[in-house]
């Protein structure tokens, strides 16, 4: 009997690996090795068979677990406790010369991985997923790829049966990521950027421009997607999407936290005592702000509507918070020093009264 290789090194991966790796390198060997890819081709075969069996593994977490602490003799059914896990998803597919093969996929959601992979092709008929159902065969999904094309042949049991006929599949192009830095008015306002990346066709000198619409109130980390901009499909397949995650740039004496800004206004000692007016700046323009009498230094002015715009609601603006900063005179003419003791003694005579 053949001695198995390590799942892991099957799917090209080091020990625990996560899921995100275990699924990434799955469909990439499945694509390659999927016999209506490589029709006639034993090895290839042999490979989507081995690499099918590696994924059923390791991307089921119980399943992972015991085979990280045991190995292959986990799942020996040959074994006393034999293969624990039940629900099997069944592919045949009409090889060369009319015959059947099929794969087996053990437990477990196969929806996501075959649609990433093969694209649409199996959208078009009326099965409900690829999800297993215990050990009754009939409980699951089962199609054919064969040469008639695709025959609806009823329910039978509690599973769909059909075929899907041979021949090329179309499958969407994989997307594209890139990135984009915008000023934090820009963001703010919106705009328009034409942006320079490589161009996955390979035409036009291997380098493309695209012009790139930044909806307004966009903030970091959040993405633009440019539909049809990525990777080729294949067999007629569309394109992939270009994907820009984009970044805010800093704007001096501005903070931003979701849609309110945050900024200071330096105000004079005399007017924070007296009351008076401020000049405060804004993302639409100057505004004056009443200044109480007797502010303190770090008081918090609301100016309503001025912060950034939602994405959702053009509507719907947050607010600006404006901090209070009391500027202490640093020179001062022996008239001014004189007042400044003469208001002094004024509120300490003023303290002795209160407590007496």
């Amino acid at each position: 009997m053949a001695v198995k290789r390590d799942y892991y090194e099957v799917l090209g991966l080091t020990k625990g690996a996560d899921a995100a790796a275990i699924k990434k390198a799955y469909r990439k060997l499945a694509k390659k090795y999927h016999p209506d890819m490589n029709p006639g081709d034993k090895a290839a075969e042999k490979k989507f068979k081995e690499v099918t069996e590696a994924y059923n593994i390791l991307s089921d977490p119980e399943k992972k677990k015991l085979y990280d602490q045991f190995g292959h003799v986990a799942f020996d059914e040959t074994g006393a406790g034999g293969n624990p896990y039940g629900g099997t998803y069944r592919q045949s597919y009409g090889g060369p010369g009319g015959g059947y093969r099929e794969y087996h996929f053990e437990g477990g959601n196969m929806d996501d991985v075959f649609n990433d992979i093969f694209g649409d092709i199996f959208h078009h008929g009326k099965s409900q997923g690829f999800s297993g159902s215990g050990g009754n065969t009939n409980g699951g999904f089962q199609g054919g790829f064969g040469n008639g094309g695709f025959q609806d042949s009823g329910f039978g049991g509690s599973g769909f049966y059909g075929g899907f006929g041979g021949g090329n599949f179309r499958s969407k192009g994989p997307d594209l990521h890139a990135e984009v830095t915008v000023g934090f008015d820009e963001a703010a306002f919106g705009c328009d950027k034409i942006i320079r990346l490589q161009d996955p066709s390979g035409a036009n000198g291997g380098m493309q421009s695209l012009k790139v619409h930044i909806p307004a109130g966009i903030d970091s980390g959040k993405s633009v997607r440019l539909r049809g901009k990525g990777m080729p499909g294949t067999n007629g397949g569309e394109n992939g999407d270009l994907l820009l995650k984009v970044q805010v740039a800093e704007k001096p004496g501005y903070e931003r936290k979701g849609m309110d800004v945050y900024t200071t206004v330096t105000v004079p000692f005399t007017t924070a005592v007296f009351g008076g007016e401020a000049v405060v700046s804004t993302l639409y323009g100057d505004v004056i702000c009443k200044i109480k009498e007797g502010t303190q230094s770090g008081t918090k002015i609301r100016l309503r509507g001025k912060g950034i715009v939602s994405m959702k609601d053009p509507s719907v603006h947050g607010d600006q918070y404006v901090t209070v900063q009391i500027e202490v005179p640093k020179y001062l003419n022996p008239a001014a020093k004189q007042k400044l003791k003469d208001f002094e003694a004024a509120c300490a005579g003023k303290a002795r009264s209160r407590t007496a």
